[in-house]
């Protein structure tokens, strides 16, 4: 009986003078979203540090860009919860200075903007069979993923969820007082369903969140047991799946809102209003 010998494999990975084998456009993907977040930024910090053309008294629309506005400059209309910061702050921070920190850690430490901003902004890597432009992976026993500082704090997401799902709360009840007509009372405009659809989206965002998902379902060893968390946790599962869509669709909603508010106070046209 013949012994067949196999060699042992090589501890050497194959040596290929390419950067990648991929012939597709991979660079585009990152490329559009780098595009993307950095216009989305950029109109974002200005329009939170203007600090004007964020409420409509007539019709009690309040950008989601200055909610909760807390300061003291905010109309007492747009202030429901309160005004207890100072007028005279620097510009750089925002009326709604309680909210867009946590906002902002929520959608950093997300898992979807992790991977888009990891692969446009840092490309580590641009895509997949890419090679990684960061340092530490060119260097063996360097490479730590998100077990030290500063990334280790991408762990804290949890809470930022919890932070974001009262901020939410706040957005609903922004988009309940839209339903204000022009003569008071009731009243339905274009701005209340812009408004609405906004804060709808949001809440799919939020809970959509893989956090969410573990809150409804983890740590539960049988289902059977819990059939109400089951059916939570079912219902969540159906929605993580488009965690990355409503990540960007909100994006587009805030924005949308926000210009559509911003114009209305400056007086560059009239509300549509459906009823009264």
């Amino acid at each position: 009986m013949t012994q067949t010998t196999v060699d042992a494999p090589s501890k050497d990975r194959a040596q290929i003078p390419a950067r990648t084998l991929r012939k597709d456009r991979y660079w585009l993907s990152p490329l559009t979203t780098f595009a993307f977040f950095t216009a989305w930024v950029v109109y974002a910090t200005v329009r939170s540090m203007m600090g004007s053309s964020f409420w409509v008294e007539k019709y009690h629309y309040l950008t989601p860009f200055y909610s909760p506005c807390v300061s003291k400059a905010c109309p007492p209309g747009a202030a429901d919860f309160g005004r207890f910061v100072p007028a005279h702050l620097p510009f750089f921070i925002p009326y709604a200075l309680i909210s867009l920190p946590f906002l902002l850690g929520f959608r950093l430490t997300c898992y979807y903007y992790r991977k888009s901003y990891y692969r446009a902004f840092w490309l580590t890597p641009s895509a997949c069979a890419v090679p990684d432009k960061s340092p530490a992976h060119k260097t063996p026993g360097k490479y730590t993923g998100e077990t030290r500082l500063p990334l280790i704090l991408q762990n804290v997401h949890r809470y930022f969820w919890v932070i974001a799902g009262l901020i939410s709360l706040v957005n609903t009840w922004d988009a309940i007082n839209a339903f204000h007509g022009k003569d008071g009372g009731f009243g339905i405009g274009l701005g209340t369903l812009i408004l609405w659809v906004n804060v709808i989206m949001l809440w799919g965002y939020t809970l959509s969140c893989h956090s969410c998902r573990h809150v409804m379902g983890g740590r539960l060893k049988t289902f059977s047991k819990a059939p109400v968390r089951y059916w939570m946790w079912t219902q969540v599962s159906k929605l993580n799946t488009r965690h990355g869509q409503f990540a960007l669709i909100t994006l587009g909603t805030l924005a949308l809102t926000d210009a559509y508010v911003a114009l209305l106070a400056h007086g560059a046209f009239s509300d549509l209003r459906i009823f009264n």
